[in-house]
């Protein structure tokens, strides 16, 4: 709509702001009416109409197959468009087309916003099915009347108050029908049902609906007088009221066709199942960050104990591989650690990988540096807690194997995400500038503890390749290339 708006009419931002309104309200216009809208708007020179909005009914048949979206016509092709337009006024006068052999009522309501029209809608409705209409379409058409009218005089939509209709109930979802005293002439059999969910044992009918709700409602209080009022209808608003046994969501539309207010149109929707799951959904998200955090006590706490015990033992190689272990250990903590702070399992592994990065810097001999480059991303938990493991295998190999004490040197890790966007891959790099590969040295034949377990978790674990070759200038670069699901943004 935009690009149509600002390509071939004069309207402004503002005016453009209000149209974008309308069409995020319309819907129920559609309903209401059980009939199609095209909103159309006259060209910059006047002399034609572009039609910049469409929308169908989800109660009754379409009468339009096509997409009206971009038509242009010339202004006298269709009178009623041109009458609404410069007259300000509701048009019905008219036989009804035949589109198809589908006899179509065309109707042509001005959009007006601030004294100025500023287009008009077409309200189109397909006449094929037409039979006595019940109580329920009755007062469908009349609310829809009034709703038209009030777009005419621009006092709907209601500034402010833009809705999610894809969140917001919907007039087949439950619709009720106020006076201007707020008691109810109308309930739909979809209403009476989330009412009576709540537990309202008797018919809505005659009843004040602000009341009647906050009978229903626990009891808050001041509370209680809000949501009378609110449930009466004067003002715009959305709100959820909980019973004992159900939850129903409401939105009330004041109506004022002739600037008096004389009543309202309740929407109503029983949102009971939706709650409950989203509250086992709560409740399981709780559940599993705290399953992560105890976890991650866990193996602190094995970690602590294998500290412990390297303390007490007379090998300087047997001191080594528990303090080895515990690094390993710890490097699965620090997932399982930022697992338990998310609402998913999936983690940005950047923090993860400073982390790790610091952990094993302690082994370091006093004049090498570490340092991260590039970023990971967010990786789903499945792909960091093993990479966290591979990562400190590979620094602890570097920072023990490169250099010896007194050595000048830095190590170097490195991440860029590529590949494609089916098949997108996490490239990282380790590089040190230490004393490089012996020679005749085979990452993939190497029988140490450390490469091994780089081994099975890149190749196998992981899906992905990895290598150890010499440096650019010198030392060693160990290549890691990982598939990794695509980040969202």
């Amino acid at each position: 709509m935009n690009d149509l708006v600002r390509q071939h009419t004069a309207l402004s931002d503002s005016d453009l702001e209000w149209l974008h309104l309308l069409v995020s309200e319309w819907q129920l216009l559609s309903d209401l009416s059980f009939a199609d809208l095209v909103l159309w708007v006259p060209t910059l020179d006047g002399t034609r109409y572009v039609s910049v909005a469409q929308m169908r009914p989800n109660t009754g048949p379409t009468s339009y197959q096509d997409d009206m979206v971009g038509h242009l016509v010339p202004r006298g092709r269709r009178p009623m468009l041109d009458s609404a337009l410069d007259e300000g006024r509701i048009v019905r006068e008219g036989d009804p087309e035949w589109r198809e052999e589908v006899p179509v009522r065309v109707e042509s309501i001005p959009v007006r916003r601030e004294g100025r029209v500023l287009g008009v809608i077409a309200r189109n409705t397909n006449l094929l099915t037409v039979r006595t209409p019940s109580r329920l379409e009755l007062t469908y058409l009349q609310s829809a009347s009034d709703l038209a009218q009030m777009i005419a005089a621009g006092s709907f939509p209601f500034p402010g108050q833009q809705v999610d209709m894809d969140a917001s109930p919907r007039a087949g979802d439950g619709l009720i029908r106020l006076d201007a005293d707020g008691v109810v002439q109308y309930a739909s059999p979809n209403a009476l049902s989330a009412y009576h969910r709540l537990g309202l044992a008797a018919d809505l009918v005659g009843h004040h609906l602000g009341q009647a709700t906050a009978e229903l409602a626990p009891a808050r209080g001041p509370v209680d007088e809000a949501l009378v009022k609110l449930a009466s209808g004067w003002a715009p608003r959305e709100f959820e009221v909980e019973g004992e046994d159900g939850v129903i969501q409401l939105r009330a539309i004041p109506l004022k066709p002739k600037g008096t207010h004389i009543g309202s149109l309740v929407l109503l929707r029983d949102v009971t199942e939706l709650r409950r799951r989203e509250r086992e959904l709560i409740t399981k998200d709780a559940t599993i960050r705290e399953i992560h955090h105890r976890v991650k006590n866990n193996l602190q706490t094995v970690a602590a104990l294998l500290r412990l015990q390297s303390r007490r033992m007379d090998s300087e190689q047997g001191r080594e591989a528990l303090n080895e272990a515990v690094r390993r250990v710890g490097s699965i903590a620090i997932v399982h650690e930022t697992l338990s702070q998310n609402l998913d399992e999936r983690v940005e592994f950047d923090e993860i990988a400073d982390r790790v990065l610091a952990m094993v810097a302690e082994i370091a001999p006093g004049a090498v540096t570490t340092r991260r480059t590039g970023r990971f991303g967010i990786l789903d938990a499945e792909v960091a807690t093993p990479l966290s493991m591979v990562l400190t295998e590979v620094l602890q190999n570097a920072l023990e194997h490169a250099f010896v004490p007194g050595d000048q040197g830095a190590v170097e890790v490195g991440a860029v995400r590529g590949g494609s966007r089916t098949e997108p891959r996490l490239l990282v790099t380790v590089q040190d500038n230490g004393r490089g590969l012996p020679e005749g040295f085979d990452p993939h034949r190497a029988g140490n503890l450390g490469l091994q377990i780089v081994r099975t978790l890149v190749e196998g674990e992981l899906g992905g390749k990895f290598d150890m070759v010499p440096g650019p200038d010198r030392g060693t670069q160990v290549i890691l290339d990982i598939p990794v699901r695509a980040e969202k943004h």
